[in-house]
């Protein structure tokens, strides 16, 4: 046996070995009690780079726990592999999207052996398959039966010059194309949306439900569902029978409104618009329209508005007020129009002060006063007519009241939550299942005709989606008529994928049903998911969202799908920035102690910043990896920092783990004999000796501490630091021919197993065992060994610490003030003092308060 640790000989040995075993396919045995171990997968861009190292290790750890604690363990993996990136591939580099796709899941599925992590490859799914997206599409169907899936005309981002809509987040601060540059511009179009506001109410209230989630995420999924408790009103616009409607949570202030505002892009905005007006609006929408969204509701922006010259009725007092339109007002958000109560809301008071309109004031603390800024707390209802006097937050309702019984308004609850926009004109998505027949209108795909595959006869130009443009995949007979019809061109969001993948997973093969319920129910929820906070609100919330449209469809059980939430922090580097020009430099060739920009001279700025290839601060895990081994990159990245803090990668700190590893190597090589069965309950047990007492102790603290850092909050870091002090303590034991010598050995190899697998297997071979480490009983605590007869005891003289002894455990308040008195420490520092009063404190010090 080579004396030396060398990964590179032990690693793929051991990979080789686990996959030749099944070690990590899902079990059958439906005995045993069940854990869902699941992490985010992954979009295949081919590198694997620390953040995935961080997310995929932590998942691993809890995984071999579990199997280890006697649990069927469910650790899948596969590919959120439809989207942008494989599209634009085809685009720059003439490589089909799906060759793409699958050359990139192959190199990355590699990279996940050699990393060790023990997922069950039998159950992988990947989204670009159509094996995968044929059950997309049902899903979809589904949603369409039941009356959640429906288009619409909704406004985009639009690219002029790619014929495309954007996201929000392709538009740069300036409005233009990520992509082609182009000035974006706001344009209507028929989309598909999910009703997701139908289960906006259980959203919001089944978070309650999720003890084992951080409050963090909790709290910006409530905040992205934004209910609002308040009234629906209605004002009637002068010369039409019309009506503008509002929602507001404060209708106690209806007497105070002096204009409203309706979204340029309104339906209503032309056809209110007074002749004279006409050409200053529409110049005005078309500038709106060509903002983004961010631009539009950012706080620090000033908010731009201009007259419509139409008027609307205020029905509580009959007064005409002005329409306007303004940028901030989005179409798309409630009803596409607000009322503006200057008085009592601070953007409306800076919007009134900026534009001269009247601002009146409906609600007081106690006298009326100047305002010189929006009153917005509750107070006294004032110019509201027979509502003066009342209390305002009584008068909400009073408000309603009256509304709704002279039919200009009605209670309402709101939400801020949209519904899910998830049509995209790309190609490299699940199509539509639906088919637009002159005759029968939106007919779907018969589910025995499905997937609808993605043709493969496509040229990507980057204008426009390349489906619209095939007519032989186009045009298709309609399947209820068989008139002449034409195929859904747009494909679906991403998102939709990843909605529902965590379901599939427990019966991943299965050809006949998106899944069988019963294998399904047996597995969810998952136990314990582990990602990144990025994806705190969308993935998160559409998964939900889905699991409970799946649940009322019949298909699971479960009301949530993630029982326990991990977001794990993001992995930092140093990075290096001119300050002047805003570019980061490369590190190499930097002076550390006075960095400057080689090409300008100029002093750089240092700070750890996410790890990125555009600032130069990555570090490749395969280079690290062949450095110091698999094992060395897992325990750094699990000791460095705990798991939801942001960890700052620093090589000396992965050294260190690095000479851990070697110092259990020669450890165990030097023990390197067949673990004795450990010390039970009676027998030998009583028969210690003092060392060996101390040395058992010892070992079951560290599986004491070990287990509890595991359970719970997962506290991987200190768990490492527990296994490193039991390596201390056999290093240091003057018993290596005891038998308890030879309990920490095969101990600290199965506390060491489910960070590093691959030397723990190694050693635990060399031992003796011919059984994989990883199908063992992880170790429990034995509570005797814990006691100790001596304690440490701490001597102070005025309160100051002036060293320990050791003293019986047991020992009694006048035992241990004798013990104290009687020690060579106290002798030496009380000699010639008088001692006024003596403090014991059982088990823990005596404090000498002298003259």
């Amino acid at each position: 046996m080579d004396s030396r640790y060398n990964p590179a000989s032990i690693e793929e040995k051991w990979q080789q070995t686990w996959a030749e075993q099944n070690l990590d396919q899902m079990p059958e045995n439906t005995e045993k009690p069940k854990f869902y171990a699941l992490s985010m997968f992954p979009y295949p861009s081919g590198n694997l780079h620390m953040g995935h190292v961080r997310n995929y290790t932590i998942i691993d750890v809890i995984a071999r726990l579990k199997r280890m604690q006697g649990y069927r363990v469910l650790n899948p993996m596969g590919w959120d592999s439809f989207g942008l990136p494989a599209e634009n591939a085809a685009i720059e580099r003439g490589i089909p999207p799906a060759q793409w796709s699958y050359q990139n899941i192959a190199q990355m599925k590699d990279l996940f052996h050699r990393l060790g992590i023990s997922f069950d490859w039998t159950k992988e799914v990947t989204t670009c398959s159509p094996d995968y997206y044929r059950w997309t599409q049902w899903i979809f169907l589904q949603f369409l039966e039941a009356g959640l899936a429906y288009q619409k005309e909704a406004a985009v981002n639009w690219d002029p010059i790619d014929q495309t809509v954007l996201a929000n987040e392709q538009v740069d601060n300036e409005g233009r194309s990520w992509r082609s540059g182009a000035q974006v511009e706001r344009k209507l179009l028929r989309q598909w949306f999910l009703k997701i506001t139908d289960y906006a109410e259980q959203l919001l209230n089944d978070l309650d439900k999720l003890p084992n989630w951080p409050e963090r995420v909790k709290l910006m999924q409530a905040n992205w569902i934004g209910k609002s408790v308040g009234a629906y009103l209605e004002f009637p616009i002068v010369g039409m029978n019309e009506k503008i409607a509002v929602f507001t949570t404060r209708p106690d202030t209806v007497y105070g409104v002096s204009y409203v505002v309706l979204a340029p892009e309104h339906p209503l905005t032309n056809r209110v618009t007074t002749p004279d007006r006409k050409a200053a609006v529409e110049t005005f929408a078309k500038e709106v329209a060509a903002q983004s969204e961010i631009d539009r509701t950012a706080e620090d922006k000033p908010k731009r508005g201009i007259p419509t010259g139409g008027k609307v009725i205020n029905p509580f007092n009959g007064e005409e007020i002005p329409i306007w339109i303004a940028d901030y007002v989005l179409y798309e958000y409630g009803t596409g129009a607000v009322m503006g109560v200057p008085a009592h809301d601070t953007r409306d008071f800076q919007f009134a002060q900026q534009y001269q309109l009247p601002i009146t004031i409906v609600i007081v603390a106690d006298d009326e006063v100047p305002l010189t800024e929006a009153y917005t707390e509750p107070g006294i209802m004032i110019n509201s007519e027979s509502f003066n006097g009342m209390d305002s937050i009584k008068g909400k309702d009073a408000i309603i009241r009256y509304a709704e019984n002279a039919g200009c308004g009605k209670a309402r609850v709101q939400y801020r939550l949209r519904d899910w926009l998830i049509s995209r004109q790309r190609y490299w998505g699940a199509p539509i299942p639906v088919i637009h027949c002159p005759n029968c209108g939106t007919v779907p795909v018969p589910a025995s005709d499905l997937p609808v595959l993605l043709p493969e006869n496509v040229e990507f130009t980057g204008k426009g989606s390349p489906l619209a443009k095939l007519e032989d995949w186009v045009n298709v007979p309609c399947p209820s008529c068989g008139t002449p019809a034409k195929r859904e061109t747009d494909t679906m969001d991403t998102f939709i994928d990843s909605s529902w993948y965590f379901l599939r997973y427990p019966d991943a093969r299965n050809e006949e049903k998106v899944f069988d319920t019963a294998k399904t129910n047996d597995w969810m929820p998952v136990d314990q998911y582990v990602g990144g906070i990025e994806h705190a609100i969308l993935h998160l919330l559409y998964s939900r969202f889905f699991t409970k449209v799946l649940r009322d469809r019949g298909l699971i059980n479960c009301d949530e799908p993630f029982k326990r939430l991990l977001t794990q922090g993001m992995v930092q580097a140093m990075a290096y920035k001119n300050p002047v020009t805003g570019k980061y430099v490369p590190p190499t060739d930097l002076d550390p102690a006075n960095p400057k920009d080689p090409q300008t001279g100029e002093a750089l700025q240092v700070f750890y910043e996410k790890m990125s290839k555009s600032k130069y601060n990555g570090v490749d895990p395969l280079k690290f990896m062949a450095k110091y081994g698999a094992d060395t990159a897992r325990m750094f990245i699990l000791f460095k920092a705990p798991p939801e803090k942001d960890l700052e990668w620093d090589e000396a700190d992965a050294e260190g783990q690095f000479r851990f590893l070697n110092r259990v190597w020669r450890l165990v090589t030097e023990f390197a004999a067949p673990p004795p069965t450990p010390a039970g309950p009676g027998g030998e047990k009583d028969n210690l000796s003092k060392i060996e007492q101390d040395l058992r102790r010892a070992i079951h603290i560290a599986i004491k501490e070990v287990s509890d850092d595991l359970e719970g909050e997962y506290q991987f870091n200190t768990a490492v630091s527990e296994m490193m002090k039991l390596s201390n303590a056999l290093n240091d034991a003057q018993c290596k021919e005891s038998p308890i010598y030879a309990e920490g050995i095969s101990t600290l190899i199965l506390l060491l197993a489910p960070f590093a697998p691959h030397i723990a297997d190694e050693l635990w071979h060399l031992i003796g065992n011919s059984e994989s480490v990883h199908a063992q009983t992880w170790p429990s605590v034995d509570a005797s060994a814990l006691v100790t007869d001596e304690i440490t005891l701490v001597i102070q003289i005025m309160g100051k610490t002036r060293g320990t002894i050791q003293v019986p455990s047991g020992a009694d308040k006048a035992a241990l003030e004798k013990y104290a008195r009687e020690s060579d420490l106290a002798k030496r520092h009380l000699e010639g003092k008088e001692i006024k009063k003596v403090i014991v404190v059982p088990g823990k010090l005596v404090n000498f308060v002298v003259a």
